[in-house]
């Protein structure tokens, strides 16, 4: 599912506009660095069982650098790559990160040279997401693996007004992922869908590039499932749920923490320090 005609330039988009679209502002904000940092804790949560040597690490879509210093704290070898300008170049100059500025699509990187990527919350933005996990998987050592998370376009916890984000170029469901996944050479080791349902985290392995026939790749019923799903998530029926609810709630305790944790905020360096200090000391 995608969008036609795409409603901006993509490269202008993000190069200039997105952050500043999303978060009104060219560089993360104190709130931004810390809100982004629990994050990065979140995905570490995710991915942990992986991290249990020292590995190289690519991390496709690296926004602000949070998670990618969290990865760099915690002893392994990490580049990013951020086409945002303002965002790449605050984490490059706060956090000494080995940041690439600019798309995936463009960047030349040594073929096998990573045991892990992670890409989250980027393949929906991108003008080709199949060219794109084709040249993920060139990056790879055999055997790596790609986790991947991209929202879902069968959530229901969001307002419908909200399904088709602006920035949000591809939609998919775990089904379409895992059939994007091995066209580009990748078999899936595990997936796993958030718990309001709004989010799908992928892990995929690298294997051979070998042609797969198109009648595997067909999804019978695929479309009129989403499709369903879609038309019956009316404002009425999502206002007769719990979701926008919880939503607001969760945004004012977020907004009340943020407040605290930014109080004397000295750089982000230090936030992060402050915040990941735990994981690393137990490290």
């Amino acid at each position: 599912m995608w969008s036609d005609p795409l409603p901006h330039n993509p490269r202008d988009f993000y190069e200039d506009e997105y952050r500043v679209s999303y978060k009104g502002t060219y560089s993360p904000k104190p709130k931004h660095i810390l809100r982004a940092g629990n994050v990065a804790l979140s995905r570490h949560r995710k991915i942990e069982q992986l991290l249990l040597e020292p590995l190289t690490i690519l991390d496709v879509g690296s926004g602000g650098g949070e998670f990618s210093y969290l990865l760099h704290v915690l002893g392994h070898d990490v580049k990013g790559i951020e086409p945002n300008k303002g965002y790449a170049e605050y984490s490059i100059r706060e956090y000494g990160l080995n940041v690439q500025v600019g798309f995936i699509q463009d960047v030349i990187l040594p073929e096998a040279g990573f045991d892990l990527i992670t890409i989250w919350h980027v393949l929906e933005h991108t003008e080709n997401p199949c060219a794109v996990l084709s040249k993920l998987h060139t990056f790879l050592k055999p055997q790596g693996v790609l986790v991947i998370e991209v929202p879902n376009i069968e959530a229901i916890c969001q307002s419908p007004k909200n399904t088709f984000h602006e920035a949000h170029i591809f939609n998919f469901n775990a089904v379409t992922l895992q059939k994007l996944a091995e066209k580009a050479g990748f078999a899936q080791m595990e997936h796993s869908i958030s718990a309001d349902g709004g989010n799908i985290t992928m892990f995929v392995q690298k294997t051979s590039v070998t042609a797969i026939d198109e009648c595997e790749l067909y999804i019978p019923g695929n479309s009129k499932i989403i499709a369903d799903i879609v038309r019956d998530h009316t404002p009425f029926a999502h206002y007769l749920t719990a979701h926008p609810y919880a939503r607001l709630l969760r945004r004012i305790r977020q907004s009340l923490l943020e407040k605290r944790g930014i109080t004397n905020f000295a750089g982000g360096k230090k936030l992060l320090d402050k915040l990941y200090s735990p994981l690393c000391n137990v490290r």
